[in-house]
């Protein structure tokens, strides 16, 4: 996901709400929570009352990252982690909870990578495979490690028919930004494609982070990539690319026994919380619940996955229904391409015209600015009316950004109104898809805040009388991709072709996008 350039500030004053309380039930908060609204209504106060008691929300965090772990689709932690949602989501009192199957077109795990440079020294490497790149031959790949500077189409070419049979290192910047880290998503897939054309035997990138941070992307999405990829941690690679720079020739060797197997079964969670006059009709609030298994999956995305299990049992503890149904999905296969929410709109399609809003979170645990309004201005106003209790909150901010790159996306492409919870990122970023994504890097008081937002969004949105906004047709969405640019977003992943002839959402007219 990408960050707003600049943010408005929405400077209208909050309905009729002047005067303001201090929550009573926030056990465990230092400092104390923001002021709620005293206007508020008592059955929305009930609720965020429960949202804000005691819970087991810390306890179900630090459970999923501890104990089961890193959850990569298709690994027994994921499985593990699907059951006990289920479990959790029941105790939590749901009215219904079930996994729901879906089909994943490949099983990817890591097998034990290995790099070691062999000339002009021998010395050991840090390195991690990059998501779903092939296998190296056994034995491993060992070759001369070439300069790719930053993999662009010039660079590649200039390497002529040294490029064949090599390894090429590709340097990237380090990231200081979420636009950053779009940029590595997006340019990346694109280099690989380049190498493979140019006949290299594999790549090399640089880490984005210092001190030898390693994680791991997604760089291919719908089938293994077209090389052996690696992700090399910063100062390795740029100890390489010294070496390279001064001569003479430089070889190394990578061993990437990557696990690879067919199509498999993967599941989504789907619980509910039925509403009172309109259960017909959904508001949808969900997260990813796999993630990559290098650190345990604790701000990408189980803070989240945490959160929406201990929205329903506020809910059901504060004994109150909306007028229509919450719906809550944990997703998987979010981080191989949105194939869990991509299967679920598949599935659920009798169902879209009755979804009147999609909720997602997915940037880790901080803060909550406001919501991303994915190409639907409308929504601003109506997010002002269902965050008024939290007028003191400063959640007041909604960019009206439209992106690819989590699970609201199908939903989106379908004219389904959509909201990404916009946070600030300063504690996401460093630790993105990391080894040092761990429990310890949790906020528990941020945690706890960003539940009540979300409680109140679903809330709000689900007990007001009007829908949101309307389920846009075709010619609606398409004017989002033109207008936002998504085009070359989902080209990066994958997606563009799908969406061009009819398969993925609502097919667009004739030339409405160039």
């Amino acid at each position: 996901m990408r960050q707003a350039a600049l943010h408005a500030r929405l400077a209208a004053a909050i309905g009729a709400v002047t005067t303001l309380a201090v929550l009573g039930a926030a056990p465990g908060l230092d400092p104390p929570a923001p002021p709620i609204a005293e206007a508020t209504p008592s059955p929305t106060r009930a609720v965020l009352d429960a949202a804000l008691a005691d819970s087991p929300l810390r306890d179900n965090l630090r459970y999923l990252c501890d104990v089961i772990g890193g959850r990569p689709t298709g690994s027994p932690a994921l499985e593990r982690a699907v059951d006990w949602a289920v479990e959790a989501f029941r105790s939590a009192g749901v009215d219904r909870v079930s996994a729901e199957a879906f089909e994943m077109p490949l099983r990817w795990e890591e097998g034990e990578t290995r790099l070691r440079a062999l000339a002009p020294a021998d010395f050991p490497l840090r390195a991690v495979s990059m998501a779903w790149s092939p296998a190296t031959p056994p034995g491993g790949l060992a070759a001369p490690l070439l300069d790719g500077g930053r993999g662009t189409a010039a660079e590649l070419t200039s390497l002529g028919e040294r490029a064949r049979g090599a390894l090429l290192l590709i340097q990237q910047d380090e990231m200081r930004s979420l636009d950053d880290l779009f940029a590595e998503y997006i340019g990346n897939p694109a280099v690989l494609e380049r190498a493979a054309a140019a006949g290299a035997a594999g790549v090399l990138f640089s880490s984005t982070r210092p001190r030898a941070l390693l994680y791991r992307h997604q760089q291919s999405f719908g089938r293994l990539a077209p090389l052996p990829s690696a992700l090399v941690a910063r100062e390795d690679a740029l100890r390489l690319g010294r070496l390279v720079a001064a001569g003479p020739e430089v070889r190394v060797r990578l061993e990437m026994p990557n696990r690879i197997g067919g199509p498999f079964v993967a599941r989504n969670v789907v619980a509910e919380w039925k509403g009172s006059e309109r259960a017909e009709e959904i508001v949808l609030i969900g997260a990813h619940l796999d993630s990559w298994d290098l650190g345990t999956g604790a701000l990408d995305n189980g803070g989240n996955s945490a959160m929406i299990i201990d929205i329903a049992r506020a809910l059901a503890a504060a004994g109150q229904r909306p007028r229509r149904s919450i719906r809550f999905v944990l997703f998987t296969g979010e981080e191989q391409g949105l194939i869990g929410s991509r299967a679920y709109v598949r599935d659920h399609r009798a169902e879209l015209d009755n979804t009147v809003a999609v909720v997602i979170f997915d940037l880790g645990v901080a803060r909550v600015r406001g919501y991303f309004l994915g190409g639907r201005p409308e929504l601003g106003p109506v997010l002002q009316e269902v965050l008024a209790p939290l007028a003191a909150w400063d959640v007041g901010t909604h960019p009206p950004d439209a992106f690819a790159g989590t699970d609201h996306f199908d939903f989106l492409l379908e004219g389904i109104p959509t909201l990404v919870a916009d946070q600030d990122p300063t504690s996401y970023l460093p630790d993105y898809h990391a080894v040092s994504d761990t429990f310890d890097k949790v906020d528990a008081r941020e945690l706890r805040l960003q539940t009540v937002v979300a409680a109140m969004t679903v809330w709000g949105l689900a007990d007001r009388p009007a829908r949101p906004a309307a389920r846009l047709d075709a010619a609606g969405v398409a004017a989002i991709v033109r207008d936002h640019g998504l085009k070359v977003q989902m080209q990066a992943f994958g997606m563009w072709d799908d969406y061009a002839a009819g398969r993925r959402g609502l097919r667009p007219p004739d030339g409405a996008i160039p």
